[in-house]
């Protein structure tokens, strides 16, 4: 079977190759060996790597292998020396048969970058076979009445050899009665006959022997040798002769065992069993005929025994004896050709040539993935094979030379979709019905840095007490990368930015590995509301990639600052302030006021007042809400002249915080009241008041135009401060107009106590801050307006001695400075 097989593959190569070449990317040229059959192992067949142009650390390095398309590996490669050597037995007759040309096709592959080049080794025959017989010994009956010049077909010797190494003649050993006549059929194959020259005398000589030596053209010649006994027979004179010598017929390869094949016929003019016929198959036929045919002895009728296979052997020659039953028997000879007609019975090969190598995801299209062959052993269109890749893969098949593939990409890949691809290659053959084959070639593709990292979110917001534990955790941020590997290593760092004129790093930290961010000290809520930081996310790919994610940390307000005392002044008079208010009062008369303001925000800066501790308890009342000190009831002569009130002011936070302010309060008879002083006063022209009125009215206006300037620039970034106060702030960063970005300017209006005042605060956050403020109290008997500019101290203070110039003990009065702090 491999004898055939090989002959009919490389006969139709050579036809192929003499019509067809084609040339493709990875092949460089086709070199071309001749060599003898039969070579030792080790034997050199050429320097490959000279000439391939490779140096001998190309076959190292490169991975330079050899395969080879007949499937045995006859060929290896001397990897010291850069030789192709021969690496098994190479029998030419086992690979090529009867061929006139036996050429043995390699491919060599080499990897990185992967290149393929096709050589071809022609084996020459060599003359290592010598002619032989099936059988040694050959009997021939021949009745002695036989006619002159008759011919009997004796065995052909076999040589396996070609050429003139082939069979190339017979002689006869000599004797009177025969010679030897060598016949020329079809395919140059020679049927030695045995051709009886004089007529037999069985009384003179019953038995023949002669020698039949068939000889090849080699040199030395080699022969092989077969005994011809013949045995002369008396009577029967005729021979049974068949209709035709030769018989040709087509049978189908999937023909059932036990078909009909062909009828042969014979006649015999002779009478009685002299003229009856039986058939069988010549004595010389070989085994492999013997197991697919068989003839009935009685009407010569040929039928198939067993299954035939085109692609084993493709035609068969049946030769055919007829015997009579005379005394001696005659026998009468034919041949049968039958040849054997292909079948679409096999189904395609795909065949890896090279392993499918792994392929980045940024890979350019036409990047070569694999190679590859296909083969189908049936004959023509049966053989003719189509690859087909599933729809809308990214890859597809660049054919080369002779059934050969390579597998490219043709599309774009995308690790994050598919890291590996099962690509499914199917071949049909065009026969019919037409037979196919699948193969799954896996390839894997590698990550390539594509892919930033992507936060959760693009912004948080993170809600932290003020007043917290310095390293504490404020918030941990998440960002993932789609990548692998380090592509896909994430670490994480805060962008520089500024707060309050401070990097940010100063306030917190972040872990580069889990992205934590935590506190470097504790925040103050009066001093810092809000700040951001900015996050960044950075792979380990190179080129890295990265993002940003903003963190708005907001400070929430706890309970810290206690209520202060603005009036009466407790930087003046200390803890006590002492207050005048005649007998003659009333149930209701405002005797003072006490007025305190909270740092804090919200409910924390909710203030109440009430008497803790006074004199009588049932002369005086202070108003929980706007801290004002009226009578209960109409002052009496009983009263004592000297009362003295100790007023609490507390705040609605948790913890409460509380301050506490004395009130000495003198009853004197005749004492006017306090709103007409301030009235006349008021009205009596002075360069007091003169002053004082120039001072409210640049004041108020100096306020009102900066106060709409921010407001209109403000407009958009309003920041609600608390539950029970509105501001809004701006950096002045945030406008161009102003010529020191890292300066604050903030204007305030506080409506939680009974006491109303406006702000405008301008500094450094966490420097000392300066304020112009607006004090109004509108429960007041009066209408009290304040404004505050400490510019200097001493335009302060100057302001401050007017104002207590001008108004009665009653009426308020202002710190400059230092009330702004506590305020902030």
């Amino acid at each position: 079977m491999t004898k055939r097989m090989g002959y009919r593959d490389w006969r139709w190569l050579t036809l192929w190759w003499h019509h067809f070449f084609l040339l493709w990317s990875t092949i460089h040229g086709q070199t071309r060996y001749s060599i003898p059959e039969e070579l030792e192992l080790g034997s050199m067949v050429g320097n490959l790597a000279k000439d391939l142009g490779l140096g001998l650390s190309d076959i190292f390095d490169r991975k330079l292998r050899v395969a080879s398309e007949a499937g045995e590996q006859y060929f290896s490669v001397d990897a010291g020396k850069g030789e192709l050597v021969v690496n098994d037995r190479i029998d030419r007759e086992a690979l090529c048969g009867q061929s006139a040309s036996c050429v043995l096709p390699l491919q060599v592959v080499i990897e990185n970058p992967l290149q393929l080049h096709r050589i071809e080794v022609e084996i020459r025959d060599v003359n290592d076979n010598a002619p032989s017989f099936l059988k040694n010994d050959h009997v021939i009956e021949i009745a002695e009445s036989t006619v002159v010049g008759v011919r009997f077909p004796l065995e052909s010797a076999e040589d396996p050899d070609v050429g003139s190494n082939g069979l190339k003649t017979y002689t006869l050993s000599k004797d009177d009665c025969f010679t030897l006549k060598v016949k020329e059929i079809e395919n140059g194959r020679k049927i030695p006959e045995l051709v009886l020259n004089k007529s037999l005398d069985r009384e003179k000589k019953a038995i023949h022997n002669l020698f039949l030596t068939a000889m090849d053209g080699g040199n030395p010649v080699k022969s092989g040798t077969s005994k011809i006994t013949i045995n002369v027979l008396d009577n029967n004179d005729n021979v049974p002769l068949f209709e035709n010598t030769l018989y040709k017929i087509a049978v189908q390869e999937n023909s059932a065992n036990g078909s009909f094949v062909i009828a042969t016929k014979a006649t015999d003019i002779d009478e009685g069993p002299n003229g009856e016929i039986e058939y069988s198959l010549g004595i010389h036929t070989p085994p492999s005929v013997l197991s697919l045919f068989h003839i009935d002895a009685v009407t010569g009728d040929i039928f198939l025994k067993n299954q035939l296979d085109h692609e084993t052997q493709t035609s068969y020659r049946i030769d055919i004896s007829a015997k009579d039953k005379g005394l001696p028997k005659m026998e009468g000879h034919c041949s049968v050709q039958v040849d054997v007609l292909d079948v679409n019975d096999n189904a395609p090969e795909i065949v890896l040539t090279s392993k499918p190598t792994f392929v980045p995801e940024d890979s350019l299209s036409g990047t070569v993935v694999a190679l590859l062959s296909v083969r189908d052993i049936d004959s023509g269109d049966n053989g003719k094979v189509k690859l087909q890749l599933p729809k809308r893969s990214p890859f597809t098949l660049k054919p080369s030379f002779s059934n050969n593939y390579a597998l490219v990409t043709s599309g774009v890949l995308d690790r994050e979709s598919v890291a590996e691809y099962n690509i499914e290659i199917t071949a049909t053959d065009s026969g019919s019905p037409p037979l196919s084959s699948k193969k799954i070639i896996p390839v894997s593709v590698t990550d390539v840095n594509d892919n930033p990292p992507v936060f959760t979110q693009p912004s948080y917001n993170v809600y932290l007490k003020e007043n917290g534990v310095p390293g504490s955790i404020l918030y941990s941020v998440s960002a993932s990368d789609l990548d692998f590997g380090e592509n896909a290593k994430v670490s994480y760092s805060i962008l520089d930015s500024k707060v309050q004129d401070v990097s940010v790093s100063s306030y917190v930290y972040i872990n580069s590995d889990n992205g934590s961010i935590y506190s470097m000290h504790s925040f103050d809520y009066e001093k810092l509301k809000v700040f951001e930081i900015r996050v960044q996310a950075k792979d380990q790919g190179s080129p890295s990639l990265s993002s940003n994610a903003t963190v708005h940390v907001f400070i929430l307000d706890q309970n810290d600052n206690a209520p202060a005392v603005i009036y009466p002044s407790s930087a003046a008079l200390g803890s006590l302030s002492h207050q005048r208010m005649p007998r003659s009062a009333k149930a209701g008369h405002l005797v003072t006021k006490v007025t305190a303001v909270d740092a804090d925000s919200g409910h924390n800066a909710w203030i109440s007042y009430r008497v803790a501790e006074a004199t009588d308890a049932s002369l005086f009342t202070v108003n929980q809400y706007t801290g004002e000190v009226r009578t209960k009831r109409a002052v009496s002569e009983q009263d004592d002249s000297s009362q003295r009130l100790l007023i609490e002011i507390k705040d609605d936070g948790e913890p409460v915080q509380s301050a506490t302010v004395t009130v000495s309060i003198l009853l004197e008879d005749g004492l006017h009241e306090p709103i007409l002083d301030l009235r006349q006063k008021a009205v009596e022209p002075s360069k007091k008041s003169g002053r004082l009125t120039l001072y409210l009215i640049v004041s108020l206006a100096s306020v009102s135009v900066l106060s709409l300037v921010t407001f209109v620039i403000l407009a958009v970034k309003c920041i609600r401060n608390s539950r029970s106060s509105g501001s809004c702030c701006m950096r002045r960063s945030d406008c161009d107009d102003y010529k020191n970005p890292n300066r604050n300017l903030q204007i305030q209006l506080n409506t939680d106590g009974p006491i109303k005042y406006v702000e405008v605060l301008g500094g450094d956050m966490l420097s000392q801050s300066q304020s112009f403020r607006s004090c109004m109290s509108p429960m007041s008997e009066y209408s009290d307006f304040t404004l505050i500019k400490p510019s200097s101290t001493t335009d302060f203070r100057e302001v401050i001695s007017v104002l207590d110039a001008s108004l009665p003990d009653s009426t308020w009065t202002f710190e400059s400075q230092q009330v702004s702090r506590n305020l902030l």
